[in-house]
C-alpha cells in the first residue's frame, strides 16, 4: 500500500528532545543522569507524569506528586522544575519537511503527549515561543493532545483516533516518535514507524520510505 499520511510526535521530533533539557537540569542539581526518566518509569501508567499527561491532575498537584515520587527514589526534585524543561527548540529542518510533504499532498497528523501547563500545545513558557509553535501546528491536518483527549501514547486508542480523524488505514501511515515505546503500537497496527534520534536521521529514514530528498535548512 502506498503511503499518503505522515504522523508526527511533537516534542523530540519537531522540537529538540526534552530529555536533553532534563539531563542539563540533572547535572546542574547534582542528580543522577536520567533521573527524571527513572522517576517516570516507575508505575508508568498511573504515576504523576501519566496523570498529568491525561489532565487528571493540576500543575500544582503534579508538583507535589512528582516530588514525592522523586523522594521515594532518594532525591529531592519538584515537579515544577520538570515542567520548566518541557518546551524544546523548534527544528527548522523538520518544519521545512512538513511544508514539502504538504505541498506534495500528504496528510499530516500530530499526536503529542503533553500536559495542561504553559502556553499552547507545545507548553511554551513565553508568548513568542507559543506563537512560533502555533505557526507550526497550523501545518497539520489534525492534532491530538493527550491532555485534551484524556488518553496518552502508547495507548493504541490514540493512534486509532488519528486514523479515524484523517480517514486513513494504518498501513497508509508513517509514524515518527523519539520514544521506542510509542513507536511499537504504531508498528503493531501496521504503520511504518521511525524512532527519531535526530532531525537528520529522521528525515533520512522518512525520505528513504517516500523516495524523497529533504533539503537541509540553513539557520
Amino acid at each position: 500500500m502506498t503511503f499518503n499520511t505522515v504522523i508526527f510526535d511533537f516534542g523530540g521530533v519537531i522540537t529538540s528532545s526534552p530529555f536533553e533539557a532534563f539531563n542539563r537540569m540533572e547535572a546542574e542539581r547534582g542528580l543522577p543522569q536520567d533521573f527524571v526518566r527513572r522517576v517516570n518509569s516507575v508505575n508508568p501508567d498511573n504515576n504523576a507524569w501519566a496523570k498529568f499527561e491525561r489532565a487528571e491532575c493540576s500543575a500544582s498537584e503534579f508538583d507535589a506528586l512528582f516530588a514525592a515520587e522523586a523522594q521515594a527514589l532518594g532525591h529531592a526534585l519538584d515537579g515544577a522544575s520538570v515542567i520548566a524543561c518541557l518546551a524544546g527548540e523548534i527544528r527548522t529542518d523538520m518544519v521545512a519537511a512538513l511544508d514539502q510533504l504538504k505541498s506534495l499532498g500528504f496528510a499530516l497528523g500530530c499526536i503529542t503527549n503533553n500536559v495542561p501547563s504553559g502556553k499552547g500545545a507545545g507548553m511554551a513558557v513565553s508568548d513568542a515561543k507559543a506563537a512560533a509553535v502555533a505557526a507550526v501546528m497550523e501545518r497539520f491536518d489534525h492534532i491530538i493532545e493527550s491532555s485534551k483527549a484524556g488518553v496518552r501514547k502508547p495507548d493504541p486508542r490514540i493512534y486509532n483516533m488519528m486514523c479515524d480523524a484523517l480517514a486513513v488505514s494504518p498501513p497508509q501511515c508513517i509514524y515518527l516518535d523519539d520514544l521506542g515505546i510509542n513507536c511499537k503500537p504504531a508498528a503493531a497496527m501496521g504503520m511504518a514507524a521511525i524512532k527519531v534520534t535526530s532531525g537528520a536521521q529522521a528525515l533520512g529514514e522518512l525520505g528513504a520510505l517516500l523516495a524523497l530528498t529533504f533539503t537541509p535548512v540553513e539557520v
